[in-house]
């Protein structure tokens, strides 16, 4: 392995960048002051399959550091506790065997405390190693480990999320944020001229390999709306029986949506009579009523596509996306702002929300760009081994580090999964 293959846009005769302390103990910090103020029971519970403990993410992201860094550049490593090799390792086949998935809420040992001594011993090694120096291709390690530690970030409010939307009393992961005065702004349609442009990603910066290579791609003239759909436009459909009419879903929409019973957003649950408000919403703020100006969330690609043929549009293609998002700078609320939940867009004119808020379903599968090659070795298995089934998003959340997004990112899901800050935005053929 390496450093050209996992940066893959930078020159292969300028040095990688380096990583400093300060910027690696700044993320360590920032996983940290997310669990803060849990418990060990919050953090040792999982609520479903796709989701994991919080105890089990802090473990993983120490182990991206021993193992796929200290292993290799550390003299005279020695792993802080074996069995942690097996039991924080993820999807790595090639690395070695693993605990199940499904069962890692069963892991009442080792404890938080355990866990977090590891995080620590870990954090200290990796500091002398970084003073000490590291080569081009450890570095470019210690660079997505951090990146991974970012995603992971968000992935435990979202799995902390749906663990509590299943506690009786509603709990709160941290108040919740005052109420937007403000209105969303009525939705306009810019138009992008076709022809043929290049998506990808480029330059020394980081960034994953599924984001390369940068390449051509053919578009049509499209109109993208100038912000993603609010709850209440999403009301509207669910008014005019979007959730009962067959010929605006897909077959395999259609079928899940039979079979899981949906009737409404992933979290929504009816207020009930006499409440004024025909729908709760859960949030990490607890149950609130649904605003009807932020953006609808936590729906399926399947609920996204649904609403866009009811709305005589469709779904932007990720190229489509990524051209738009170009042009806009990246601002907007991501975890930083500490609302953990979606706002109201601001401003009549350009496009809102491209970053930050839900991140938005695309209509385009995830698979590789042609040309892409993932990088060889251990860290192979980090993004291609998933290019098959599954659906493009962009944007980032509000659970997402600005850091960490750029125009260029390319999340994937399957198009059934839900308890993500998935949304959407509209897109149609120019006139």
């Amino acid at each position: 392995m390496t450093a050209t293959t996992l940066r893959q846009g930078l020159p292969s005769h300028l040095p990688a960048p380096r990583v400093t302390p300060e910027r690696f103990r700044a993320v360590r910090a920032a996983t940290e002051r997310l669990v803060a103020h849990l418990s060990p029971e919050d953090c040792a519970l999982q609520s479903m399959p796709d989701a994991s403990p919080i105890k089990w993410h802090l473990g993983h992201t120490t182990w991206f550091f021993e193992t796929m860094v200290l292993e290799k550049w550390e003299p005279g490593f020695r792993p802080m506790r074996s069995e942690f090799r097996f039991l924080f390792n993820s999807y790595y086949v090639a690395v070695g065997p693993r605990h199940p998935r499904p069962q890692r809420g069963m892991l009442s040992r080792p404890t938080l405390a355990e866990v977090h001594a590891y995080r620590a011993d870990v954090n200290e090694r990796m500091i002398r190693l970084i003073e000490q120096g590291i080569d081009a291709e450890g570095d470019a390690l210690v660079e997505l480990g951090l990146h991974h530690e970012q995603q992971h970030q968000e992935l435990m409010l979202t799995d902390f999320k749906n663990l509590l939307s299943l506690n009786p009393l509603d709990p709160a992961y941290r108040p919740a944020p005052a109420a937007s005065a403000a209105r969303a702004p009525a939705l306009r349609w810019h138009v992008f001229a076709g022809g043929e442009r290049e998506i990808g990603h480029r330059g020394a910066d980081f960034c994953f390999d599924n984001e390369t290579p940068r390449h051509r791609v053919l578009c049509n003239a499209y109109e993208l709306a100038s912000r993603s759909v609010t709850n209440g436009e999403y009301l509207e459909f669910m008014a005019d029986g979007g959730y009962a009419r067959a010929e605006l879903w897909l077959s395999d929409g259609w079928d899940t949506r039979t079979a899981q019973g949906w009737e409404a957003p992933y979290y929504w649950e009816h207020a009930g009579e006499h409440t004024g408000e025909p729908w709760n919403v859960f949030t990490l703020g607890g149950l609130q009523p649904v605003a009807l100006d932020e953006p609808v969330c936590h729906v399926s690609y399947y609920e996204a596509d649904a609403y866009a043929r009811w709305a005589n549009a469709r779904l932007p293609s990720e190229a489509e996306w990524e051209l738009a998002a170009a042009r806009v700078p990246i601002a907007g609320n991501f975890v930083e702002s500490g609302r953990n939940h979606p706002d109201v867009a601001r401003g009549a004119d350009g496009l809102s929300q491209m970053f930050g808020d839900v991140w938005e379903w695309t209509q385009s599968p995830y698979g590789g760009y042609p040309g892409f090659r993932p990088a060889v070795g251990d860290i192979s298995e980090y993004n291609g081994k998933f290019m098959a089934n599954q659906l493009v998003l962009r944007g980032g959340s509000c659970a997402t580090p600005e850091s960490h997004i750029r125009a260029t990112y390319r999340n994937f899901f399957y198009p059934h999964q839900r308890w993500q800050f998935m949304g959407f935005r509209l897109a149609r053929d120019a006139a």
